[in-house]
C-alpha cells in the first residue's frame, strides 16, 4: 500500500506528468532542455528528475558533459498501471 501512495504522490505533480509525457516517445533530453520546455528553473527540473529516477521511472546516461534522461524501458509494472490512468 505504501508504494501506491508514493506513486500517486509522484503522479500528482503536473510537471512530473509532463516530463513523463515528453520522454514517452523514446526521446532523450537533458535537464536544460526539459526546464526550457516546462518553463521552470533548472533546480526544480533536477528535483523532479531525481524523484522520477529514484522511482525507476527514468534512466540517465552521461554524454558529452551532459546527463540525458529517458523513460525506463523496464518501467515498474505498478507505475505503468497507475500512469496509464493519466497518460494515453
Amino acid at each position: 500500500m505504501k508504494r501506491w501512495v508514493v506513486i500517486f504522490r509522484v503522479l500528482a505533480n503536473i510537471n512530473r506528468l509532463k516530463i513523463i509525457e515528453m520522454l514517452s516517445d523514446g526521446r532523450k533530453m537533458n535537464v536544460s532542455e526539459i526546464s526550457q520546455v516546462l518553463k521552470i528553473s533548472f533546480k526544480a527540473t533536477s528535483n523532479h528528475l531525481a524523484i522520477l529516477k529514484n522511482l525507476e521511472v527514468l534512466e540517465s546516461q552521461g554524454m558529452a558533459g551532459h546527463v540525458f534522461y529517458s523513460l525506463n524501458a523496464q518501467l515498474p509494472a505498478d507505475f505503468r498501471k497507475a500512469s496509464s490512468l493519466f497518460l494515453k
